[in-house]
């Protein structure tokens, strides 16, 4: 009978051996699935006489071939390369939007500029005239569909983290589902490979939307999120949502619901899919959709400022070409209030005072008390100052001010600043009379006839306007253009040269004689004359009536060589159909000058570098994006390597298992019968 029991066990464990591997085989292809190794022990020996015989061996163990730590570094490796990926497809399209001369804003703005130069050659040719406008348009047009694109992936950004938190909320829960069961297998001391290994494979799911730490406790495996928030405890599962940012409605921010309370994850999740979007959006689409906006602001006001200071072809002081940076819509959307403000806090209008200062930051205002008020840049933090409402003017802070309307904050209230998110999509070409193109320059200079001496303005040397004024100020701007008109023609005239003959005094004139201002030149050198209008009316009153302070208007102007004593130069406003170009000269100076960031140590850069800037910024984030993608996808592979090499099914291992088993069977198989012919044979003797 011992050697029929040995028999026995030997055919059962082979048999057992058998179907563990049948199953690896089966399995082969079984995601996340451990290969299986069965274990065995050799029975309690029996004593006979003064020996110890062994009495067969028994199944011990269905062991899992796994290692926690490999595991662990799968689960990293995925959540770090979906991060990589989720990021670098984002950010590739966008570098593709932007670099390309079909697409992007560089080719309109070059178009644009080569208009203006066409026109400047040929100033009095309207169809020339009306090819600017249509460029002025086609620009408009360009930066609306560019700001439209990102604002159409914040839309799908918003809609993706929407569908993966709800993937990342089943997954969770399939987690704490899978450890009560395994919890309750193993307090009975039994070994749920499978169910081990559905859970560690679902963890690893979730790692492709989140990154997530792993704690094992009790057997559980509990999941924490962000700086230790659980998202797992046990069999208990919290859920990620998607919701409305209270300081951003077009953002979706990340909060964990307790049940009980709930607590904004948006700045603490990283890693997964999830991360990788957030990652992107907060470093690449923000400060782009920003920068964007900032080119187009000083694109709006550069050009309506130097087209408000133009003549155009009807003898009128130039229309904007686009539309008001500062209309009232504009100026209530730059502000967002949070959600959670005091009643009747009202929000702050955002007022554009200086296009070339401003950032591609947003801002954070926190009242301190009803009146007083701190401003953040973001997304650093970085404190800028201390301001109060009761300030008039309203502060001006990097080129804009902030005037609280509509309500009374309170201590606590915060507010969102975004001065140049929405100005590429808002920005619109208003004129659409080419005549109204302010192509010549308001002041013209010519010598008197009867002039004596050799006095002579250059070509250069024509009035330029020094004086700048607030086009969005509808009082300040229609005073300045109708003073020019009724307080010219002025004069220039020349007295006695010193008499050593280094200095030369003049006088400038009004129409009745009466002297506006005056200065010296030094005879026979090119000489610059700075000069100034007192404005008035079409009564002649001054501009505005006393008390207030009249408005002036200051030009500059070259001339050259030694007038005679009496030699006048009239000045006047230009005339209708002017051939002069200087005014378009300037609009097409902006392709160069310096009207970005001027409030920088570099003290600015042009429109094209500034857009340039852009394109370089996000292109080298895309390269850097493939780059990390490779890493990722390389350490990914590594760890699916790693793992499979340990506890991934090999055909050919088990293949040579599978014979093993059998001939051990067999072998098995053949104890059994020697022990039947040994008992079948003492049987016969007796």
């Amino acid at each position: 009978m011992s050697l029929l029991n040995i028999g026995m066990s030997g055919l059962s464990a082979s048999q057992s051996s058998l179907v563990v591997t049948g199953n690896n085989i089966a399995n082969v292809d079984t995601a996340g699935y451990s290969r299986q190794q069965t274990v065995q022990n050799t029975k309690g020996s029996n004593q006979y006489g003064n020996v110890w015989i062994g009495s067969g061996t028994t199944l011990a163990d269905v062991r899992r071939v796994y290692n926690s730590y490999i595991d662990a570094q799968l689960q990293t490796s995925t959540s770090l390369n979906s991060d990589a990926a989720a990021y670098q497809a984002q950010v590739t399209p966008l570098d593709k939007l932007l670099s390309d001369s079909g697409t992007g804003l560089n080719g309109a703005l070059t178009k644009f500029f080569a208009s203006v130069q066409n026109v400047n050659a040929k100033p009095g040719d309207d169809a020339s005239r009306q090819l600017l406008l249509s460029d002025a348009q086609a620009l408009s047009a360009r930066f609306n569909s560019v700001s439209s694109q990102l604002n159409a992936q914040n839309s799908d950004i918003n809609g993706n983290l929407t569908s993966m938190a709800d993937q990342v909320n089943k997954l969770a829960a399939t987690v704490a589902q899978l450890n009560q069961k395994i919890s309750q297998i193993s307090s009975s001391g039994g070994q749920p490979n499978e169910l081990l290994d559905a859970r560690n494979e679902t963890i690893r799911q979730l790692s492709t939307f989140t990154g997530a730490q792993v704690v094992e406790r009790d057997g559980n495996m509990d999941l924490y999120l962000g700086n230790g928030q659980p998202l797992v405890i046990g069999g208990t599962s919290s859920k990620l949502e998607m919701t409305p940012s209270k300081t951003d409605p077009s953002r979706l921010g990340v909060v964990l619901n307790y049940g009980s309370s709930v607590i904004d994850m948006t700045a603490n999740i990283t890693g997964g899919e999830i991360g990788g979007l957030l990652r992107y959006r907060s470093t690449v689409l923000d400060p782009a959709m920003n920068e964007l906006g900032r080119v187009a602001l000083v694109v709006a006001d550069q050009m309506n400022t130097i087209q408000a200071q133009g003549i155009d072809k009807n003898g009128d002081f130039g229309g904007s070409l686009f539309n008001s940076i500062n209309s009232a819509a504009n100026i209530a959307q730059r502000s967002i209030a949070t959600d959670g403000n005091s009643v009747g806090s009202g929000n702050f209008e955002v007022t554009i005072k200086d296009s070339g200062k401003l950032t591609i930051n947003d801002y954070r205002v926190t009242f301190t008390s009803a009146t007083d008020y701190t401003v953040q840049r973001l997304p650093e933090g970085t404190a800028i100052g201390a301001f109060s409402t009761t300030t008039n003017p309203p502060p001006v802070i990097d080129g804009f001010s902030l005037k609280l309307t509509n309500g009374t904050a309170a201590a606590g209230d915060t507010f969102k600043i975004t001065p140049t998110r929405n100005a590429a999509t808002n920005i619109k070409t208003e004129m659409t009379d080419s005549k109204r193109l302010a192509i010549a320059a308001p002041l013209g200079a010519a010598i008197a006839s009867g002039a004596s001496g050799t006095l002579t303005i250059p070509a250069s040397g024509q009035p330029t306007l020094t004086t700048k004024f607030d086009i969005y100020d509808a009082t300040t701007a229609t005073a300045m253009q109708n003073g020019l008109k009724y307080s010219t023609p002025v004069k220039v005239v020349f007295g006695d040269p010193s008499a050593d003959g280094t200095s030369q005094g003049y006088q400038l004139l009004d129409a009745k004689g009466g002297v506006l201002s005056s200065g010296t030149i030094k005879p026979g050198q090119s000489n610059t004359l700075n000069l100034t209008i007192a404005l008035k009316d079409s009564t002649g009153a001054p501009i505005p009536p006393a008390p207030a302070t009249q408005y002036t208007a200051s030009f500059d102007m070259t001339v050259a060589g030694a007038p005679g004593k009496g030699t006048a130069i009239n000045i006047s406003l230009s005339e209708p159909g002017t051939l002069d170009n200087r005014n378009g000269s300037i609009l097409a100076g902006l392709q160069t000058r310096q009207t970005v960031d001027t409030g920088s140590a570099s003290k600015g850069i042009s429109l094209t570098d500034a857009y340039g800037k852009l394109v370089e910024g996000v292109g080298a984030k895309a390269a850097q994006g493939k780059l990390d993608s490779a890493a990722t996808d390389a350490i990914l592979a590594n760890a699916k390597g790693a793992r499979d090499s340990l506890s991934g099914v090999d055909l050919d291992e088990e293949t040579g298992n599978l014979v093993k088993f059998q001939q051990y069977y067999t072998a098995s198989s053949q104890i059994i019968k020697a022990a039947q012919e040994t008992f079948a044979t003492l049987i016969s003797s007796l």
